[in-house]
């Protein structure tokens, strides 16, 4: 309940860690209590549960040791290999060498690339292989201080063997989260900064009708917008390709001006769910743009790595479904797209309820975008390891 207090800080080099010890033969016959991984073992061989109970009698106990946070190195050399040589892509080449130990294609221009930046694509790989099995491990623990047998050795890399695909698909899930969550930090603190748009937009709509609407809408749209470019660049696009795909957010960014300032005459017409569409699509306008133009993005990353010959992928819809999937690993863009989908839906409801007038009412509709992305961020991380652990269920049935 209280491990966020005592564990150490998330950007901790070495990682961070749970373990789950089981130690008393009677609680092999609680399974539904015992470690995940050692029901999972029952369930395949459950000729294992006496061989563990008997290791228990001999003053030993048995402990699942799990990452709970990536470890520094191993983050940034997936980012390393991502930006200088995948095209700021993780899902096409992370799971199979996690998996398969299938390395990713490097050329010469993918080297001399990195090593401009005092990198080496080679090294990365390296440090993600020697790690990749430490994420979940079955550990000994001698209790007693009599000494671990050789026996007891080879039932524990039995043991080990067995539970190899569990931990290779936590391995997987657990550095692409992190690395999803890593790329998200300065978005995530621009989100937070969407706190202060609610008190300014009320005091300025109870004194300057009109004036509140244009400032809810375009405050949180700057921001949002802002929280997208960060998560993109955070991503590994560069500023130079983020600014080539800025050019026409003037244009849109004006247009979402006008809408917001229409608002109020709509509402007066009587034309209140125009109203609404309009202030909700105002209040993401920016945002929305930036996400369409990040799929195009990542889907003409995607055909430069099929031309390479470092990727292999039907043409159409499996190729944007991949675009789809790696934009979306990250929780802040994720939830910003959730969020302006919402936003006209938001803003049909207030205009509906008579509610466009309050300045509180109006920060919330223009905040919908950045409220649900940061719900997504904070709980990303739940969200994720609930998915991971719902799916591994699914790879046996405990017994009751």
């Amino acid at each position: 309940m209280f491990e966020s207090f005592t564990r150490p800080p998330k950007e901790s080099p070495i990682g961070t860690y749970r373990m789950e010890v089981i130690s008393l033969p009677e609680e092999c016959d609680w399974e539904n209590y015992l470690p995940m991984e050692i029901r999972y073992i029952f369930s395949l061989h459950p000729e294992y549960k006496a061989k563990i109970r008997a290791i228990l009698t001999q003053g030993k106990a048995i402990g699942v040791r799990t990452v709970k946070r990536t470890p520094e190195v191993i983050l940034k050399a997936v980012h390393t290999i991502s930006v200088h040589s995948q095209k700021n892509y993780i899902v096409t080449w992370l799971p199979k060498l996690l998996r398969d130990k299938h390395i990713p294609i490097f050329n010469e221009e993918d080297k001399t690339r990195a090593g401009k930046h005092n990198e080496d694509l080679d090294e990365a790989v390296r440090v993600i292989l020697k790690d990749r099995l430490r994420f979940k491990k079955l550990v000994l623990i001698d209790e007693e201080n009599i000494g671990i047998k050789p026996e007891e050795q080879r039932l524990m890399t039995e043991l080990s063997e067995i539970i190899y695909p569990l931990a290779i698909d936590y391995s997987v899930f657990r550095v692409i989260a992190d690395n999803a969550r890593e790329r998200t930090k300065i978005a995530q603190t621009i989100i937070k900064a969407l706190l202060i748009v609610g008190p300014v937009a009320h005091i300025l709509e109870k004194y300057a009708r009109g004036i509140g609407k244009l400032f809810a809408a375009s405050a949180d749209d700057l921001l949002g917008e802002s929280a997208e470019l960060m998560a993109l660049r955070g991503s590994g696009f560069s500023w130079r390709e983020l600014a080539k795909r800025s050019r026409i957010l003037i244009p849109v960014f004006a247009l979402a001006t006008w809408g917001a300032l229409s608002v109020e005459g709509l509402i007066q017409d009587g034309r209140l769910i125009w109203a609404g569409v309009i202030f909700g699509l105002s209040a993401v306008a920016l945002s929305l743009t930036t996400a369409i133009q990040s799929l195009f993005m990542y889907r003409r990353n995607l055909d430069k790595l099929v031309r390479d010959k470092k990727v292999t992928v039907d043409q159409g819809w499996p190729m944007t479904r991949l675009a789809l999937i790696q934009d979306f690993t990250n929780p802040a863009r994720l939830g910003l797209l959730m969020g302006a989908s919402l936003a006209p839906v938001m803003g049909i409801a207030g205009s509906l309820l008579g509610l466009m007038h309050n300045g509180w009412v109006l920060a919330t509709i223009g905040s919908t975008e950045s409220i649900v992305a940061g719900l997504t961020v904070v709980f990303a991380d739940y969200i994720n390891e609930w998915r991971f652990r719902k799916k591994l269920r699914k790879l046996f049935s405990p017994k009751g």
